[in-house]
């Protein structure tokens, strides 16, 4: 389907799908999740985007990552959980999204990245994390992390 979207049982348009990376640098008491800062409300996110057509949604997470955080690593092939948020269309309507998001493995964060301009981009504890994003559903998952969850990728 383009641009993410699919058909439910009963035909009808159900929510529309992102993938999103969520970062992680160090392992135990010194893991850290990276978020970068949404480009227009600022509020702190996980790398996020529209899966493209053809495209698995594992590696969509991994090229956002890149794209707005300037991560280079690994994504996990299953999604971790996901979570469902109101996307702000252009006419000031939203429209539910569903989003899958994936274990990312940190293996180097660049100095310079596509949308480096555009976001500001931080290491912070899961719990921080949690408490940082608006979104109740990732918050969830943040706070579901715990040392022996996090395994390498």
């Amino acid at each position: 389907m383009p641009d993410g979207q699919f058909v439910g049982r009963r035909g009808g348009a159900e929510p529309r799908r992102q993938s999103a990376a969520l970062p992680l640098v160090g392992q135990g008491m010194a893991l850290r999740v990276v978020l970068v800062t949404s480009r227009e409300t600022r509020r702190w996110v996980l790398p996020k985007g529209w899966i493209e057509p053809e495209e698995a949604a594992h590696r969509s997470a991994a090229r956002e990552a890149f794209e707005e955080a300037g991560l280079v690593g690994e994504a996990e092939t299953e999604p971790l959980g996901s979570y469902a948020y109101p996307k702000r269309r252009a006419d000031g309507s939203a429209v539910t999204t569903e989003v899958l998001v994936f274990r990312f493995r940190v293996a180097r964060q660049l100095r310079d990245w596509p949308e480096r301009e555009e976001r500001e981009r931080r290491l912070f504890t899961p719990a921080a994390a949690a408490a940082l994003v608006a979104e109740p559903g990732l918050a969830a998952l943040l706070r579901s992390l715990s040392p022996r969850q996090n395994r390498p990728a």
